[in-house]
């Protein structure tokens, strides 16, 4: 049997059905609610199984509700219950970062690589910075040389303050002018070099480095020399005798270690 039209109740042919919003419709009885425009398959709107067109079909208001003292409270209980969730999960990923990436086999490799390498740099920055650029017997001046870090080249060094109650050393008298006799000048006597040590017994040192005496109060030594009755005038300076040469003076006591 042929069903009936939805909106004229009158029987529905073959040729002229429309089935669409599960109903049956006349071509003629398939148009808008509103407009009465007549509709088809590809333009009509449907709103609670009936047909509009685009311009009047219903558009969906959404209902007031009252800001009463219990939904008040709802959404009162609703933000804290939000703030809560959120520092929970804040607490449960400080630290890993805003991108949460899964710990697969390939990325735990790959992180054990990285602090592989990281250890091996690590090991070789300490050695270089312990043994020196070149490493071996060559580099100990200059690790000496960084460990005495208050000591400053004799160029640079301030003048020498002598504390209270050590021996003061006295520097030699200038070369005396000879008389001349009738146009006959008699030579003057050379000053002697060696200078004599600050009374009390000294303590044997050996150099370590070569040093070349800077002012007329130091005295110049080899690396081996022996430096016999030391007396130790501050922190940075000592006063003695070199036994190679027997020359006396001033020496700066990290060139030299006590045997």
């Amino acid at each position: 049997m042929n069903p009936n039209c939805a909106r004229c109740g009158k029987i529905v042919y073959p040729t002229e059905k429309v089935n669409c919003l599960d109903k049956f419709w006349h071509k003629a009885c398939f148009h808008c609610e509103t407009c009465k425009m007549t509709l088809n398959m590809k333009n009509y709107k449907g709103y609670e199984k009936k047909p509009y067109c685009n311009a009047h079909y219903p558009k969906q208001s959404f209902t007031m509700v009252a800001d009463t003292p219990e939904n008040l409270r709802l959404k009162q209980q609703s933000e804290l219950q939000s703030q809560v969730r959120y520092k929970e999960e804040f607490e449960k990923n400080k630290g890993k970062g805003f991108s949460v990436v899964a710990d697969t086999p390939e990325l735990q490799r790959i992180k054990k690589t990285q602090d592989q390498i990281s250890n091996i740099k690590y090991h070789e920055e300490f050695e270089k910075s312990r043994m020196g650029p070149s490493g071996g017997e060559g580099t100990e001046p200059e690790r000496r040389d960084s460990q005495d870090s208050g000591y400053r080249r004799p160029q640079e060094q301030q003048p020498h303050h002598i504390p209270t109650g050590t021996p003061v050393y006295q520097q030699p008298p200038q070369q005396q002018v000879a008389p001349s006799y009738g146009g006959y000048k008699e030579p003057a006597a050379p000053v002697s070099t060696q200078r004599s040590a600050p009374g009390g017994g000294g303590k044997r040192y050996r150099a370590v480095y070569d040093y070349s005496a800077a002012d007329e109060d130091e005295v110049s030594f080899q690396d081996g020399d022996t430096i016999v009755n030391v007396q130790q005038i501050d922190d940075g300076w000592m006063y003695g005798t070199v036994e190679r040469t027997g020359d006396t003076g001033m020496l700066p006591a990290n060139y030299v270690e006590a045997i």
